[in-house]
């Protein structure tokens, strides 16, 4: 998390310092015109800088994932980004209508717009044509930015056709280029905001065809076919073993790839529980957890074709530590699943606990972990919420007293992870050693 808070708050703050390098914004005095102008300018900047970087992380570039840890991470940014973007659309927007406004109210005066003069003017005539129509041109895309990303927030929107609607930002954020390469201040171009804002979109753009074109993780994209379907009815999760049909680069312990059962669903993310052995063959433990999980024990038959893409995350026990933690909550149990099997292979000579705690105990799953476990020298703690309580950080620190030399890994639900990420905060446990997936990807 600190380092997507660094890359957020570090980006915005850039933008800002380049823009107030090349506009007169602190130098002119004040005048309504003016301190207008400079505002329109700065939030259309802004606004187009966190745009341009939401839709270069869309594509999912891997390159990304070590310095912001994981793709998980990385869709937390996209988010943050999208809704900065869509702030400063929105002051933007309100910035060029306000004068409208108060001069219906008869608070101001109108002021005559002056064109550019000289050489300027000469030098960009083709853009001074074309300002009318990237003015219409931003304003609907600017509606259509609210209703997007507006719909992207709502929880309630189904995944099937949020799928859809949010490819259509690529094409809203297109039309956005354009606006603002037309009517982009032409001093600008003297300074080095201008040759930034065009090399952020000029890659926003590649990455917006891209997502048009169905292009996203293209060389990462496999064929399988359902080679085995389990359903433990009691505690409602679908086990799946898949055969990859072709080239799959193989994957790491704790790792996740987009899944598509359906095509009219699109690609859903699941964490990868079993380890790659060069056989072809991957497994995936799938929690019912809204309509369309809840269907698939209904609607997967052996043998249906699968598409996979991946694998991404960094959520793969790489640390320094002599020691680890492990917490699965629920389902957050599956990239532990594929990392005991990792281990009993190969140790890597860490002592490692991992707590399993669940509403919903199931003897299979449980004898599994225990099997599992054992195989790997893990230490497993089991704990039902009925019968032992919730599970906290101290109590994860009275059963390991030497938890000081651990770091400590969580996949669960995002309330659980977030009060024992405070609680361990509070006991002087380094933020940087505790690991977190953030399995939202909307």
């Amino acid at each position: 998390m600190k380092n997507i808070k660094l890359s957020f708050w570090g980006f915005l703050l850039i933008l800002t310092g380049l823009w107030l390098t090349a506009d007169t914004f602190v130098s002119t005095p004040y005048q309504f015109s003016a301190l207008r102008a400079s505002l329109i300018n700065y939030t259309g900047i802004v606004a187009m800088g966190v745009m341009s970087v939401a839709m270069i992380l869309a594509v999912r570039p891997i390159f990304f994932e070590p310095y912001l840890g994981g793709l998980d991470k990385m869709y937390r940014l996209h988010k943050w980004l999208g809704i900065t973007g869509l702030l400063f659309a929105i002051a933007h927007w309100l910035c060029t209508q306000a004068p409208k406004w108060l001069v219906g109210l008869g608070l101001i005066e109108r002021q005559e717009r002056h064109g550019a003069s000289g050489q300027t003017a000469a030098g960009f005539k083709y853009f001074l044509e074309q300002r009318g129509l990237a003015e219409g041109i931003g304003e609907w895309a600017f509606y259509a930015v609210v209703l997007l990303i507006v719909l992207a927030l709502v929880k309630r929107f189904p995944y099937r056709y949020f799928f859809k609607t949010h490819r259509l930002l690529a094409l809203v954020y297109l039309c956005l280029v354009y606006h603002s390469v037309v009517l982009m201040k032409f001093s600008y171009w003297d300074g080095i905001i201008a040759p930034v804002m065009a090399a952020l979109m000029v890659a926003g753009s590649l990455a917006a065809l891209a997502i048009l074109f169905m292009k996203t993780g293209q060389s990462r994209r496999a064929l399988g076919s359902i080679d085995e379907i389990t359903y433990h009815n009691d505690i409602h999760v679908l086990e799946v073993a898949i055969r990859i049909k072709g080239r799959w680069r193989g994957h790491k312990a704790g790792q996740f790839a987009f899944v598509s059962f359906d095509e009219g669903e699109g690609a859903h993310p699941f964490t990868i529980t079993s380890v790659w052995n060069d056989d072809g063959r991957m497994r995936f433990v799938i929690k019912a957890l809204g309509d369309y999980t809840r269907r698939l024990p209904v609607s997967l038959q052996v043998d249906d074709l699968v598409k996979l893409e991946g694998p991404y995350g960094q959520f793969i026990f790489a640390s320094n530590k002599p020691r680890q933690i492990w917490v699965g909550g629920g389902i957050g149990i599956t990239p532990f699943m594929a990392r005991m099997k990792s281990l009993a292979k190969k140790s890597d000579g860490k002592i490692i606990d991992l707590f399993y705690t669940t509403t919903s105990p199931d003897e299979d799953v449980i004898n599994t972990l225990r099997h599992d476990a054992q195989a790997a020298k893990i230490q497993l703690h089991v704990l039902i919420d009925a019968n032992d309580g919730l599970l906290s950080a101290e109590k994860i620190c009275r059963i390991v007293p030497k938890w000081r030399s651990s770091d400590l890994w969580f996949c669960g639900p995002a309330g659980f992870g977030h009060a024992l990420r405070r609680d361990f905060k509070a006991r002087g446990l380094d933020a940087d050693d505790f690991h977190q997936e953030l399995f939202d990807m909307r």
